[in-house]
């Protein structure tokens, strides 16, 4: 596997600063943002000299571009909301393979119309499932007219808030664009060992086909977010379960502060090639 990071963690509004950073920190690979960039998330225009930019720091730093976020409301209560994110999509597909990359990353999203992230009785009903394959579909369109693919999560707060809703919309769109982004800290909040480790095999066995980058962060005791080796969740576990479906991407940490970044890099290097194996 190859171990990198959010870009985002890092401070800087140019991609050459950014991206020396994560090499500093012992990075090969980043997950984008084109707040890197200087520029919104989901800018409303990239330049061709933005694009080239991020591409060319890339080269000289030696960190491969693995993905950009792409991640808006799909399943936003408001329309025109969810159409600005289209737009906003479709401008940065454009500017993927300038970029030197071929994913981006989604949110599935959830009723609450101001928290992307945050849980709504609304997503389990039908008319949210109804509204999500609709938006599914336009950015279908929208990476087939760019040749990129697209990552969904399962999280517990969006739409897909399981394995099993991933596959089922892998299932019913039927495109080999879509991917998927495992991130076990998503899966479960407060568990025994044992539950944790069946949901996350059981979700890796479901989706092994599809998945194309796995996150690294972790979850505390009582249910909270954390950095990845500073709380319960069992990493060995999880690796050993990316490698049994022959998973050679790339395993990507995020959640984390500038300071953290280099003992995140030890602590998951070591897990990696404590039977693993990682490229560096």
């Amino acid at each position: 596997m190859k171990l990198g990071i959010f870009a985002k963690t890092f401070e800087g509004t140019d991609p050459a600063t950014v991206l020396k950073s994560v090499a500093k920190a012992g990075y090969t690979c980043a997950q984008y943002n084109m707040a890197c960039s200087g520029l919104p998330s989901m800018p409303d225009e990239i330049t061709a000299a933005d694009a080239r930019s991020v591409a060319e720091a890339a080269e000289k730093t030696g960190v491969e571009i693995v993905a950009i976020s792409g991640t808006y409301n799909m399943i936003h209560p408001d329309l025109s909301t969810r159409e600005d994110g289209h737009r906003r999509l479709a401008v940065l597909a454009e500017h993927c393979a300038t970029m030197s990359t071929g994913l981006i990353t989604l949110c599935t999203g959830t009723r609450d119309p101001i928290d992307q992230w945050k849980e709504h009785p609304d997503n389990n009903s039908p008319e949210a499932w109804r509204d999500l394959l609709g938006a599914m579909e336009t950015a279908i369109e929208i990476a087939d007219r760019y040749n990129v693919d697209l990552g969904i999560e399962p999280e517990l707060a969006n739409v897909v808030n399981s394995a099993t809703k991933a596959r089922r919309l892998i299932h019913e769109l039927k495109s080999p664009r879509i991917k998927i982004v495992m991130d076990p800290a998503n899966l479960f909040e407060v568990e025994t060992l044992d539950e944790q480790r069946m949901i996350i095999s059981s979700a890796i066995d479901l989706l092994a086909d599809r998945i194309v980058m796995a996150h690294a962060k972790d979850r505390t005791s009582d249910g909270r977010f954390a950095t990845a080796g500073k709380g319960v969740l069992d990493y060995s576990h999880y690796l050993r379960s990316l490698t049994s479906i022959g998973f050679g991407g790339s395993l990507i940490t995020h959640g984390l502060s500038a300071n953290e970044a280099e003992g995140v890099e030890t602590f998951l290097t070591a897990k990696l090639e404590n039977g693993v194996g990682a490229q560096r």
